[in-house]
């Protein structure tokens, strides 16, 4: 029977609007923000539960009834945080969004563990922690504090985390190991406490399958940061038998907790904000000193920011929160988790190297580094060959260069060295690449922007990481002789090298793309083939071609350099149990240093001086900071004046913070007390003010100034006179543009306040316009 055509435009007008129904409408994974929660530390399961019902209810009002929204809600934060992540269709969304309730909605964003892997302490020991012989040992390593890390997860069976003589579990832990699907997993008096979250990653890549169900780390990257931070004292500790020593972390007799929130890459994403959000949630309620947080997206709106949301009700817990900078560097602007109530970190080298010599038939020797355990046979050559002169014939010369899969000629790379350039594919792929076209071994060199950022990692063939430099003399060897020949000879450890530290070409930098006015990064610490912990369940390469297991591991990112400052502050809050997050940060910042073991200003990758939006205040030296002398302190209500000068209202602030809170009447963000001064588009003239808090001895400090240029600054008074502990000062920095001198582009200078004994050091960033 044929159809007329009126009855086919009805049939058509009936099928588009079924469709179009709610029912069939499109539906993503968001997250509704609601604010904190006024029940307190000691809720109930009636309380929890209760909160979950006015969920239902609320969100049943858009759908149409409680049951619709039990089955759009599968996240409720119940315990600190308010609000619930749902399955919802835009429309409904953006009603929710207009809801007077609603602090704010988003959608359940994916986001990237700051390692370097994937894409292509001064003053502390050559595992990059706190010295054996440290003035730290007064602390007990910062026995009882408790360290969270939200990650991968953890291998709990790592001698890291061995709990041999540790003593009963600190009776203020609240929280559980989530072992119920994974028989095999264990925590015990180090690690204790364990737990997942998926339901945010299963929202967007569909039903999970039982692998997910387990708070193991498969990955490496959450064993090998908790270790970093928390792990416990393990000798003889090596990866393939290089950088032998104590492994510890910077806190190695905490107790530590791990919080998986990141799972397999989708479309580069590993961790999403809903999971984040019920990390944090339950972290704060089970009893954590610090949390780590290895992990960040690209900087946005702090009630939009699942990592800044969560930080900030873990502060208000007295919580101190640490996270990474990101590995968007060496951009400009590119550096993430920017709240200020956050310890951010960058990343910098450590004076350690794996070095693996490269030496080219005209004996030049160049300084490369690598782990790679297998060797070339002494003192023989073998011809030198460039990737791009290896390409296969259908293959592009940018893909041969970069070594990437399907690229190369075996006819032409068998038996020889091949130079790969660094960038794109994985540098431990580059190796595989050259390996599977029969090169016995390979030399990778750095492009312009890593600059003399080289990085030990464990290549499966002999193979040695050069820089930029030393890489176009290699290429210009190559393209100067009929038969360029070459040897790479066996992996050193070396350590006392200089200079160092220099910043990675991968940290993130500033300047804050938020709040400019906030200086970003906070500080740096080593992030550069840093050995830790690792998981046995992949190779150290993270590569599906890697067959070997390591108990430990070297990874780069600013990932590594996140938990050495964890460790720091668990150490602090173990010796200041009493300081607020703001004064343990103040103390990390301000005792930092901003030279290098040359006692030169620290370098960028390309060996230039760089600056605070590379290093913020500096590199961090734990003994300092354990007697910083001065600190600049905040409290919850002074972020909430903060946010109150971005142009959050009373109502939003209020459900954000749980309190009665109304705006000041005026409030300058210019003079919010943080431990550097930020000063952007200034135009004329500008005073700002700071307090600072005695936390040390009775004393008298005078100010230093180091003037940025075209730029005169006055401070008043110059002299504080402290006769007690907590004892408060306040001082006012007038800056004002000289004509005819200031340059339309950041310049930077600093402040320092000193008894002789204690230099509170604060960096000084402005801007003239």
């Amino acid at each position: 029977m044929r159809l007329s055509n009126a009855t086919l435009c009805l049939v058509s007008f009936i099928v588009f609007s079924f469709l179009q129904s709610p029912a069939f409408a499109v539906k993503r994974s968001y997250v509704v923000y609601l604010g904190g929660h006024s029940h307190g530390v000691q809720s109930s399961s009636i309380d929890l539960d209760a909160v979950t019902e006015s969920h239902y209810h609320f969100l049943g009002s858009f759908l149409g009834g409680h049951e619709h929204a039990r089955e759009a809600i599968f996240y409720s934060y119940t315990r600190h945080i308010n609000g619930f992540a749902a399955h919802l269709d835009d429309e409904v969304a953006a009603q929710i969004a207009r809801h007077p309730k609603v602090v704010s909605l988003f959608l359940n964003k994916g986001r990237k563990l700051h390692t370097t892997r994937s894409w292509d302490f001064l003053g502390l020991d050559h595992n990059g922690v706190v010295p054996s012989n440290s003035i730290w040992n007064k602390t007990r390593y910062g026995e009882d504090t408790i360290i969270g890390n939200l990650d991968t997860g953890v291998w709990p069976e790592s001698k890291s985390f061995s709990d041999e003589g540790y003593g009963p579990i600190p009776s203020k832990w609240k929280g559980i190991c989530q072992n119920q699907k994974d028989a095999g997993f264990h925590c015990n008096r180090k690690l204790i406490g364990a737990r997942y979250f998926n339901k945010g990653n299963a929202s967007v890549v569909g039903k999970l399958n039982s692998s997910f169900d387990t708070p193991r780390d498969k990955e490496g990257h959450g064993t090998h940061t908790l270790s970093t931070a928390g792990g416990n004292m393990v000798p003889r500790a090596s990866v393939f038998g290089f950088g032998k020593g104590t492994a510890k972390g910077g806190s190695p007799r905490a107790r530590v907790a791990a919080y998986k929130v990141c799972w397999p890459p989708v479309s580069g994403n590993e961790c999403f904000d809903a999971d984040i959000l019920a990390a944090f949630d339950v972290a704060i309620q089970d009893g954590v000193d610090v949390l780590s947080v290895s992990l960040g997206g690209d900087p946005t709106a702090f009630f939009n920011d699942s990592v800044a949301i969560g930080s900030f009700h873990a502060i208000k817990h007295g919580i101190v929160v640490v996270c990474s900078a990101g590995n968007s560097g060496p951009a400009d602007g590119t550096v993430s988790n920017i709240a200020p109530w956050q310890i951010t970190v960058g990343a910098s080298t450590m004076d350690r190297e794996f070095r693996s010599v490269v030496v080219l038939g005209n004996n030049m020797h160049y300084k490369g580094q690598s782990l790679s355990s297998k060797v070339l046979p002494d003192k023989k050559f073998f011809p030198l060959l460039s990737a791009a002169d290896a390409k296969l014939a259908n293959a592009s010369i940018q893909n041969a260069t970069l070594c990437q899969a399907g690229a190369l000629d075996p006819k032409k790379v068998t038996g020889k060295i091949l130079v790969c350039l660094r960038g794109k594919n994985a540098r431990v792929d580059k190796g595989q690449q050259a390996a599977l076209a029969g090169a016995v071994g390979m030399i990778l060199a750095n492009d312009f922007l890593t600059g003399n950022e080289i990085i030990a990692d464990a290549h499966l063939l002999p193979a040695s990481h050069i820089n930029y430099t030393d890489g176009l003399a290699v290429f210009a060897y190559i393209n100067s002789t009929k038969n360029p020949m070459a040897r790479i000879m066996p992996v050193t450890t070396l350590i006392g090298t200089k200079p160092a530290p220099f910043m990675a070409a991968f940290s993130s930098k500033g300047p804050n793309t938020i709040t400019p006015e906030i200086l970003k990064p906070d500080i740096t610490a080593p992030g550069v083939s840093v050995i830790a912990a690792y998981t046995e369940a992949e190779g150290p390469t993270n590569e599906d071609f890697d067959k070997r297991r390591v108990q430990f591991n070297s990874v780069s990112g600013t990932s590594m350099s996140c938990p050495h400052v964890s460790g720091i502050v668990g150490l602090l809050k173990t010796r200041y149990p009493n300081w607020s997050p703001a004064a343990i940060k103040s103390a990390i910042m301000t005792s930092a240093t901003t030279l290098d073991n040359a006692n030169e200003r620290i370098l960028n990758a390309s060996y230039i001086k760089a600056g605070p939006f590379s290093y913020g205040s500096g590199h961090i030296q734990p003994n300092l900071a354990m007697d910083p002398g001065l600190v600049y302190d905040l409290s919850t209500k002074d972020y909430l004046n903060f946010l109150c000068t971005l142009g959050y209202n009373d109502t939003l602030i209020s459900a954000f913070s749980q309190d009665n809170y109304k705006c000041p009447g005026s409030i300058n963000l210019a003079n919010f007390n943080y431990p550097s001064i930020t000063i952007t588009n200034l135009v004329g003239s500008i005073t700002v003010t700071r307090t600072v808090k005695n936390v040390g001895t009775p004393g008298t400090y005078r100010a230093q100034v180091q003037k940025p240029v075209g730029i005169s600054v006055k401070v008043k008074p110059k002299k504080l006179k402290f006769k007690k502990v907590g004892e408060e000062k306040t001082f006012i920095v007038s800056l004002k543009v000289k004509k005819g001198e200031a340059i339309k582009e950041y310049v930077y200078g600093q402040l320092v306040w000193s008894d002789h004994v204690h230099y509170v050091r604060s960096p000084i960033v402005v801007k003239a316009v």
